[in-house]
């Protein structure tokens, strides 16, 4: 199906009249079958394939980045098949006509799920929270909310996000609002804290979990663990059948597996040890160093075999346990929990074209690792079908 054949008419500029008539609702909504679910700000896909792993159908994916787009509708013959991609920002989409091309009516959605852009409340960058355009997009979720009113929600965000002032400036005061808000709708709300590394990712990646749950299904209980702090799966645990020599200007024999690193930075790589990061290596020069303090961690580091991966991040792409580069795509993807038979679309190297802006890698580190959301998801599964 064409992008544009579906998108016609559902945006807020369009013409949206009301068609007579009942609309012929989702097939699986409305009595106990496959599950309908619908995404927004759908990004790589992460989340997305966790949902439908867990049983979810997904009817449209929402997503602004044209990247993001070809990449779902890349991997749709595997995955969320039956999902509408839309490219456009949430803001600009009617609901209710959407609503009407699905064949949905109010109260049938299963699930409405999605991470709003998280950079405002990031720990790690600014906190400008509301005041920022992009923080303000997390109540777009209560926008499609009231329309749709799904029997359940799924938010994903930074773990910032838990203690982000709200309008007036008590801290925590975002999620406060935004509680009320969905309250105020009939649901009940639960928000915790999952590591990824303790859902089997090899990743120690911190996200916040806020889900809502209509109240006639009682209040969400998150999913336990499903393995314990010393059973990780480690960086080499995902990257063993990878080969781990990548040669530039080739054809990969993976999709996605090539070598980004500019010759410039060989060098400054070469200097880290494994598991190390640069700022501790003291036999580094001074104009390798430049001016890295004692607090700076997570820069110029070398992930090690036998350990998780740290957080993935957009801006600073970890360097490979043995080789002197940095992580390819694929290599981000396996410790993010990617299937091998999922491919990214888009540049490589996207906007500046240097390591910071590393178009593929960052859809990868702004999604939401797949065994996360589908724990997740099989949760409110169950509590939905009670």
């Amino acid at each position: 199906m064409e992008r544009a054949e579906f998108n016609d008419g559902i945006f807020r500029d369009a013409v949206t009249e009301e068609l007579p008539g009942d609309h012929a609702p989702y097939s699986g909504a409305p009595n106990g079958g496959v599950k309908s679910a619908i995404s927004l700000f759908s990004g790589g896909g992460g989340l997305d394939i966790g949902i439908e792993g867990a049983g979810f159908r997904t009817l449209a994916c929402i997503e602004k980045d044209a990247n993001a787009c070809e990449t779902l509708e890349y991997n749709q013959s595997r995955y969320f098949g039956h999902a509408k991609v839309i490219n456009a920002s949430v803001t600009d989409v009617d609901v209710k006509a959407l609503m009407r091309q699905l064949g949905l009516r109010k109260g049938e959605l299963d699930l409405l799920f999605g991470g709003p852009p998280c950079q405002t409340f990031s720990q790690i960058g600014k906190k400008d929270g509301l005041g920022d355009e992009r923080g303000r997009l997390l109540f777009a979720m209560v926008d499609y909310a009231k329309a749709l009113m799904p029997k359940a929600i799924i938010i994903e965000n930074v773990k910032g996000l838990k203690s982000a002032r709200g309008v007036d400036g008590t801290p925590g005061g975002v999620v406060l609002d935004l509680t009320k808000q969905l309250e105020k709708l009939g649901y009940t709300v639960s928000s915790k804290i999952l590591d990824s590394s303790l859902f089997g990712v090899a990743q120690k990646r911190q996200r916040l979990f806020i889900v809502a749950i209509k109240r006639e299904f009682g209040t969400f209980e998150f999913p336990a663990p499903t393995v314990d702090k010393q059973h990780v799966t480690t960086v080499g645990d995902v990257l063993n059948a990878l080969p781990s020599h990548v040669r530039k200007g080739m054809e990969p024999l993976h999709e996605n597996h090539i070598d980004v690193t500019p010759d410039g930075d060989i060098r400054r790589i070469s200097y880290v040890a494994e598991g190390l990061h640069l700022a501790k290596m003291a036999d580094a020069p001074p104009e390798i160093k430049g001016k890295l303090g004692p607090k700076d961690t997570t820069k110029f580091l070398r992930l090690s075999r036998t350990k998780a991966s740290n957080t993935l991040r957009c801006g600073e792409i970890f360097f490979h346990p043995l080789e002197d580069r940095y992580l390819t795509p694929r290599e981000y993807m396996r410790i993010h929990g990617f299937p091998d038979d999922y491919v990214l679309r888009g540049p490589i190297r996207g906007r500046s074209g240097t390591v910071k802006n590393l178009d593929q890698h960052r859809l990868v580190a702004n999604s939401v690792p797949p065994a996360v959301g589908r724990a997740v998801g099989l949760a409110v599964l169950s509590q939905i079908t009670r």
